[in-house]
């Protein structure tokens, strides 16, 4: 815990008083004060005062004071250089932005405190490492900027291991889909307010200076990033508030990464209205990537998600939570996909387990942060692409475009292949990543540490022959370097030419002219290999800058071809079947499955699921759904929109046949939960959600509604859901599955022409009830409501007790009125009366003037014109 007696961080206007390593460490901490600032001494990294008391409270190390600065002990808390990774994946999951400050000046030159300055700066949205990043999530940092009225947003994402960055300007309405739809890491925002769909989300959120959201610097920036001098060619040109939000975005990016140029490999304008509409609410309900409790498994995407490599499985889920409304794009992934049924995805897979992250590599590489290894690893790809375009069909459109960006400049390798160790050191600095032979002078450097062994032990027997000391020894410490070492039996046969250099126990250390001119040549030389090593690495990778939009191309092909393969290999082993995509209106699925719950019960032994068929068409767009709880109804109606869902991003679906019209949105209200941190109840949410979807659908959109109106009175619900489901019908025109408890809406198709009444079958077995999970035609005759309680583990005596109301309720049903019309049209809206001339006397009179012989007069007068008003 920290202790409230340390003193607090110091003001770092008056430096002169502080000692000169705090001097420094406060000029660094002046320039990131919204950051912590790891400080670089020796083998730890410090945070000093508010900083150390934070880091204290969210890693639990270590608080401490040590010295003093300006007459005040120092506040400090440290964490190992060798830890360091493990400590900042901490820090970054907490949504906290680190920057490190790493010593760059020379120790032994130095005068006063060694240089350092910060080398990078670490935030949730810019994090490039490895160690740090989800092998198969984007991170992304998005930044926002609202126009003068603020009506409309401009958005411009990044996600920086990669390099794709997208822009789009939206409606403050259609925000938190964009913000469901991108899943930031982080949030840019000038000082302003901040609206409720990002104050909902759990991204990070960073406040940048207003200038710096200048439309026509970002315009410029992306232009210098693409190498072109117009937008237009990728219908960008006419985004002023997203240039404004790219400005913000790209001079952050650049300043976390140590002042490199942001990399930007491919630039994506999305329009809202160019992609499937897919709410917040949608991806909850639907599980597409968590579970309702936040777990990432089962989900959709944790079922799809068979992908080989990292960059494989970040495509996928792109295409899964960005999939467009054109067909296009998925019918070339189903042509794809076709062809690559019944072998080849078997091979491809089989050739893509030793393919690196090519993605995250390059992007590294043009940052210039990029790793031995990495560089290892992307050789070893480069190597392996032969094999691997052997064994990639082409009998595709996309499969041949696929193909060709599979042959990157053989340059890259010979260049790769030449100069790096097989298996290099993990980081430069260790020595040991230039290969032997790329370079004669480093060969040189590194041979005079190679060969001392062999002339230390040469002097070591010539030592002992010539002093006549046996037990002679010829040794070497980091503290003193090289020495002889006689014991105590030899020191009367020490020649004159040895001069002492330590003393011990036992024994004296000694160091010859000869030894010492071997010592200088070797220490020397160490450093002289280590140094040059550094500047080949460093060539290297500048080297390789030209070639990093093709090998950035090579990375998307790769995983392009995963994830095909993925969704080649899960339609052969779950027995999904290729949709097919029709112009007129319709949902047609033959023996439509849910594709999550029937992997679920084929691992637990769950038994078979039960395949239900789906028909909607221009004549009818509603289903009202019936049936107890527990039946299906949920899971049917969850199915119908993965099938739609999945045949839009390009995958095969589980079903026997579907045809599919146009679909334009998915919108769903499923379940019922309290939102009590921004105190809304059950039916406040469940009727917000409601007029989202009434407000939003359209005659292309799919429509799930599940039992409406549950979180109020009965009437009050009845009534809510009638005229919600008359609506949709009439108004929105929408492809409705409409579940629902209440029987009196299984009249609904009776009046509405385009509806229809379906239910979920279930037989009573004695006391109990066998559900069936299969979807007839005609309402369901009762809910068996009292025997899932029993099935729940209800007492008996509360289970008798509920049959014999539930049995008094439908007798006293059974003998009362008629059913009220749910559906007849409401009466007109009538227009305010005219008042009358009583009402209008009375509004002229002020009580507090009158006399009392006045106010008597008055009443006799109103009660006069009382009798001329109309009844």
């Amino acid at each position: 815990m920290s202790d409230p007696t340390l003193p607090a961080a110091p003001r770092t206007g008056d430096l002169a008083a502080h000692t000169p390593m705090m001097q420094q460490y406060l000029r660094i901490k002046a320039e990131h004060p919204d950051t912590l600032v790891l400080y670089r001494m020796g083998d730890f990294y410090e945070l000093f005062y508010d900083d150390a008391r934070k880091a204290n409270r969210l890693l639990d190390i270590t608080l401490t004071s040590r010295g003093a600065s300006a007459g005040e002990p120092v506040v400090m808390a440290g964490v190992p250089v060798h830890a360091l990774e493990t400590y900042l994946a901490r820090l970054i999951k907490l949504g906290e932005s680190v920057a490190i400050a790493e010593q760059v000046g020379d120790v032994a030159t130095a005068k006063g405190p060694v240089e350092r300055k910060v080398v990078r700066v670490v935030t949730p949205g810019t994090v490039t490492d490895g160690e740090l990043l989800d092998e198969r999530a984007d991170t992304t940092l998005l930044a926002l900027c609202r126009d003068a009225r603020g009506r409309q947003w401009g958005l411009a994402w990044l996600t920086v291991a990669s390099g794709r960055c997208g822009l789009s300007q939206c409606g403050e309405a259609d925000l938190a889909e964009w913000l469901s739809r991108l899943g930031p890491a982080e949030i840019l925002l000038a000082d302003i307010e901040v609206p409720e769909a990002v104050r909902m989300h759990p991204a990070a959120r960073t406040v940048r200076p207003a200038w710096q959201f200048e439309p026509a610097l970002g315009r410029r920036k992306l232009c210098e990033l693409l190498r072109v001098a117009t937008l237009a060619g990728f219908g960008a040109d006419d985004l002023p508030l997203a240039h404004a939000a790219a400005a913000a975005l790209l001079a952050y990016a650049e300043r976390t990464q140590g002042g490199q140029r942001a990399h930007v490999v491919e630039l994506a304008v999305a329009q809202a209205s160019e992609l499937l509409t897919l709410p917040l609410t949608t991806h909850r309900n639907l599980e597409l990537t968590q579970t309702l409790r936040g777990a990432t498994s089962p989900t959709l995407l944790s079922l799809l998600d068979t992908c080989r490599t990292g960059m494989g499985s970040r495509t996928l889920r792109l295409w899964l939570t960005q999939p467009a409304r054109e067909r296009g794009t998925a019918t070339a992934r189903h042509d794809a996909i076709a062809q690559l049924l019944g072998g080849p995805a078997d091979t491809l897979r089989d050739a893509l387990r030793g393919v690196s992250d090519v993605e995250r590599c390059v992007a590294r590489l043009a940052l210039r942060q990029v790793r031995p290894r990495e560089l290892a690893g992307l050789r070893d790809t480069l190597r392996a692409l032969p094999g691997l375009r052997e064994r990639a069909p082409t009998r595709s459109t996309l499969l041949q475009q696929l193909h060709a960006a599979l042959r990157p400049d053989d340059a890259i390798l010979q260049r790769l292949a030449g100069a790096l160790a097989e298996e290099p050191a993990a980081l430069v600095r260790d020595g040991g990543v230039i290969a032997t032979g790329h370079d004669a002078e480093l060969d040189e450097l590194r041979a005079i540490g190679q060969h001392g062994d062999a002339f230390l032990l040469e002097l070591e027997a010539r030592e002992r022959t010539r002093t006549g000391i046996g037990n002679l020894r010829v040794q070497f410490n980091r503290v003193h370097g090289f020495y002889i070492e006689v014991t105590a039996s030899g020191l009367d046969k020490v020649p004159a030419d040895y001069q002492r250099r330590q003393t011990m126990k036992n024994a004296e250390r000694y160091i010859t002219p000869e030894l010492k001119a071997f010592e200088d040549k070797a220490l020397s030389a160490q450093e002289r290999a280590l140094a040059r090593e550094k500047h080949l690495w460093e060539a290297l990778v500048e080297s390789l800058q030209p070639q990093v939009a093709a090998l950035a191309a090579l990375g998307r092909a790769l995983a392009a071809l995963d994830a095909l393969a993925c969704l080649a290999e899960r339609a052969a082993t779950l027995g999904w079947c290729r949709p097919q995509f029709v112009n007129h209106p319709g949902i047609d699925i033959e023996r439509g499955r849910h594709p999550v719950v029937e992997a679920r019960l084929a691992e637990t032994g769950g038994g078979a699921f039960i395949a239900n068929d789906t028909r909607l068409d221009a004549r009818t767009r509603m289903q009202v759904i019936t049936g107890p709880n527990m039946g299906g109804k949920s899971t049917y109606m969850r199915q119908v929109a993965l099938i739609v869902l999945l045949a839009a991003m390009g995958s095969f679906v589980p079903a026997d046949r579907c045809v599919l019209g146009p679909i334009d949105a998915i919108h769903t209200r499923i379940g019922a939960a309290d939102d009590l941190a921004n105190a809304q109840s059950t039916f406040m949410l469940e009727m917000t959600e409601a007029a989202a979807i009434v407000h939003a659908a359209t005659e292309q959109s799919l429509v799930l509604m599940d039992e409406i109106g549950r979180g109020t009175s009965t009437f009050d619900g009845l009534a809510l859901a009638s005229a919600i489901a008359a609506h949709l019908h009439d108004r929105n025109r929408a492809f409705t599955l409409f579940a629902t408890h209440y029987f009196e809406l299984t009249e609904f198709p009776a009046r509405h022409p385009r509806a229809v009444n379906v239910h979920v079958s279930a037989t009573e077995s004695g006391h109990d009830v066998v559900f069936l999970h299969e979807v007839q035609a005609g309402p369901a005759s009762r809910s068996y409501g009292v025997q899932v309680a029993r099935l729940a583990g209800v007492p008996g005596a509360i289970v008798r007790q509920a049959q014999h109301t539930l049995e008094a309720l439908e007798q006293q049903s059974r003998e009362g009125a008629a059913q009220v019309d749910l559906f007849a049209a409401p009466p007109p809206a009538t227009s305010p009366a005219k008042p009358s001339a009583s009402l209008r006397a009375l509004a002229a009179i002020d009580p507090d003037t009158l006399t009392p012989r006045e106010a008597l007069d008055a009443l006799y007068r109103l009660k006069a014109l009382a009798k001329d008003d109309p009844a």
